[in-house]
């Protein structure tokens, strides 16, 4: 009997081994590489240690392949394994990818400059082991020594004919032209526009194989390469029928009486708009009021969660974009133009439902309280930058006079209070970083036929202070109230950044501050110092690249750039999810809802709403600057040849970036440069040796172009020889 049960007992244990989960091996081999004294073990080796029985070896070999796709061991040719943290090896993914570089974002946060020879074949989205290599900038340098899995294998490029082959040319990852495996059934004519997928791997970019899936029409047309980025990116210009049906039916409802109740009637407040000329989505109208303490401001912002409701099919399609995506003179909405043109925009003469938020502020413009409230506004006027411009000016017409004859004393008010605001801003040393944006002029064709430097006047900086007093207000409320919420936050610049910034201002004779921490007061003083020096844009530029991405997140961290310690999105719910998530959660709170019961409908909704909405942004960031890219290449097709003035905007050992004064960028390549040996000061200048010649960081130059790729958006200079003499 005893023995029976000894034997039981043993066919059970036996049985245990033999079936050794996943799970168990990949714990066995992590633990077993750990303990090996030498870096790599022999693969029989780790087998045998693992006790792999023969009806064990397929769940042994599922761990190791698991373990190797998630990046935690790698196995050379000699089949020799090792844990990638005993030999630096560092799970990440494939961020950007050029014709002659890429980069790789490790999982710890580090990113890598990844020369095109080092890219293994990597395309963007895959999963790659980095290894680090001796870097020549000073900026982290990498390798990638295996992918881990494939991403998105689709990419973008023109179509070719050599020796009556036809090739693609890729926009990005190959200098080469890469073999067209299957034509998709498309007829495809010499320079398409066209998007395919990568059917077969090579171990360089060169040697993928591809199959065409979209053909957009001529590549020497932005429009065409625009529909190739959107759709790279996977951008969605048209709304399911089930979100339009939603939108149709909110729209034809309307604004009935009803939707009036338990609102504070605001109609009667002299409420208006301030916006571009061809903005069609006005969600944010202002009112200004004195006080005795100094002044009430009101920031009405249409009630868009008033229509699209959690969890609805419009709400899920907005989430699902993120924000709204604009590009020359288009726009693809993140909400139907039902809702985004329509009944939520705060156009003049019509009743429209808003959020509003009332701040108090002091003489000096601090902030003494705010209140939120539902409310319904009947906006007097559409206000229009330019033309409110022009009056601030005292030079507008007698059409713009009659115009806005009934907010003149409010548009007083409210420069006024703007100027104080902008002191306050000041005082608090928030660092005033220069940006240009691009407007591009596109014809009745469709084509770019001019870019200029967006103009940004005092209604703008009015509009601007305004929305931010009111973001800084909506994050008050939620932190205070100890909330989910989904904040708007910008943190300290990288530490690697900023030492970077204190190396490099000497060469421009500038004197950093010392500190221990930097803080929004130091980038303020660098600033300030180099203000009336011929070095200004070039240090504006370097404070601006040391500093980290803002991004969306559930804690209230505060924003570096502005200097304030609460800050969130809450002004545009047409076209940003975050501020239509936080309206959300502020109707609750005003609704009565308590804590806990928010709390847990919200906690992770702000999670899910901040990470989806930063990758959102990103995307729609990339999408816009590679159509204005695109846009900016077609405009330059029509002055090759001629000679234009800018200023070097940026330094690198093959060359120089030159920024014309319309914002338009090209490159003037290393090889065209007057003949000799440079050397390169990164990041600030190429220097030739024998004559002393300097190319630095802010110098005036002039140009001739001469060349432009549409397709990849890319833009030549040469420098113009007589400038070169002088």
């Amino acid at each position: 009997m005893a023995g029976r049960k000894s034997a039981k007992k043993q066919a059970f244990s036996k049985g245990r081994a033999d079936n050794c989960s996943v799970e168990s091996y990949k714990n066995k081999i992590k633990t077993f590489l750990e303990k090996h004294d030498k870096r790599l073990m022999a693969l029989n080796e780790l087998e045998s240690k693992c006790r792999t029985r023969k009806n064990g070896r397929e769940n042994f070999a599922e761990a190791f392949a698991q373990l190797r796709e998630e990046g935690v061991i790698f196995i050379r040719k000699s089949m020799k394994v090792s844990l990638c943290s005993k030999i630096k090896y560092y799970p990440g993914t494939v961020t950007r990818l050029s014709r002659t570089f890429g980069f790789a974002l490790a999982d710890n946060g580090t990113e890598y400059f990844v020369p095109g020879k080092c890219m293994l074949g990597a395309m963007p989205g895959d999963r790659v082991l980095i290894s680090a290599i001796p870097s020549r900038t000073g900026e982290p340098e990498g390798e990638v020594v295996d992918i881990l899995k494939f991403g998105n294998s689709a990419l973008t490029g023109r179509i070719e004919y050599v020796d009556g082959q036809t090739y693609l040319v890729p926009d990005i990852a190959s200098k080469n032209h890469l073999i067209i495996a299957d034509d998709g059934g498309f007829r495809l004519n010499s320079g398409d526009k066209v998007m395919a997928e990568i059917v077969k791997r090579g171990r360089r970019h060169a040697e993928h194989k591809v199959r065409i899936t979209s053909v957009f029409g001529s590549s020497e047309y932005a429009s065409s390469c625009a529909m190739s980025v959107l759709a790279l990116h996977g951008a969605e210009t048209e709304f399911p029928a089930e979100v339009l049906k939603e939108a149709r039916k909110i729209s034809e409802g309307g604004v009935q009486e009803y939707c009036l109740n338990n609102r504070e009637d605001l109609r009667e407040l002299c409420i208006f708009t301030i916006d571009s000329a061809e903005s069609k989505d006005l969600d944010d109208a202002v009112s200004v009021e004195k006080t005795a303490e100094g002044y009430r401001l009101g920031v009405h912002i249409a009630d868009v969660s008033h229509y699209v409701k959690g969890n609805s099919a419009l709400d899920k399609e907005a989430l699902l974009r993120g924000t709204s995506i604009y590009y020359a003179d288009k726009v693809i909405p993140m909400l139907p133009r039902e809702l985004s043109n329509g009944i939520c925009s705060l156009n003049p003469d019509e009743n429209r439902l808003t959020l509003s938020a009332f701040i108090e502020l002091s003489k000096t413009g601090e902030m003494l309280s705010y209140r939120f409230c539902k409310s319904v506004i009947r906006s007097r006027v559409k206000g229009v930058y330019s033309e409110i411009n022009s009056i601030l000016a005292g030079e507008e017409s007698a059409e713009i006079a009659e115009k806005y004859a009934c907010v003149r004393a409010e548009i007083a008010l409210m420069n006024e209070l703007a100027d104080i605001l902008i002191a306050k801003k000041e005082r608090r040393k928030a660092p005033e970083l220069e940006t240009t944006e691009s407007k591009l002029i596109i014809d009745e064709r469709g084509v770019c036929v001019d870019v200029q430097p967006r103009e940004r006047g005092k209604s703008e900086r009015i509009i601007e202070e305004f929305m931010l007093t009111a973001n800084e207000a909506s994050a008050k409320l939620a932190r205070e109230k100890k909330v989910p919420f989904v904040y708007r936050i910008h943190e300290a610049p990288p530490e690697e950044k900023i030492n970077r910034l204190v190396e490099t201002l000497p060469k421009f004779s500038i004197e950093c501050p010392h500190f221990s921490t930097f803080s929004p007061v130091h980038a303020c003083e660098i600033l300030k110092r180099s203000k009336d020096t011929q070095y200004a844009e070039a240090v504006n530029l370097m404070v601006l690249r040391s500093m980290a991405k803002a991004k969306y997140l559930e804690e209230p961290l505060g924003h570096f750039g502005l200097a304030l310690e609460d800050y969130a999105h809450f002004t545009s719910p047409i076209r940003r999810y975050p501020d239509l998530a936080i309206h959300r959660i502020i109707t609750d709170i005003l609704a009565g809802y308590n804590n806990e019961w928010l709390n847990k409908r919200y906690s992770g909704f702000v999670h899910n709403a901040s990470e989806r909405s930063t990758n959102a942004e990103i995307k729609a960031v990339t999408i816009e600057r590679e159509c204005e890219d695109c846009y900016k290449a077609e405009c330059m097709k029509s002055r090759i040849g001629e000679s234009l003035e800018g200023r070097i905007s940026s330094v690198t050992e093959f060359g120089f970036y030159v920024t014309l004064d319309n914002s338009i960028e090209g490159l003037v390549q290393i090889r065209t440069l007057p003949e000799g040996e440079y050397d390169y000061s990164e990041p600030v200048s190429l220097a030739e040796r024998c004559s002393g010649r300097v190319y630095s960081l802010g110098d005036r130059v002039r140009v001739i172009c001469t060349a432009v790729n549409v397709s990849d958006g890319t833009i030549d200079f040469v420098l113009d020889d007589d400038d070169d003499e002088d």
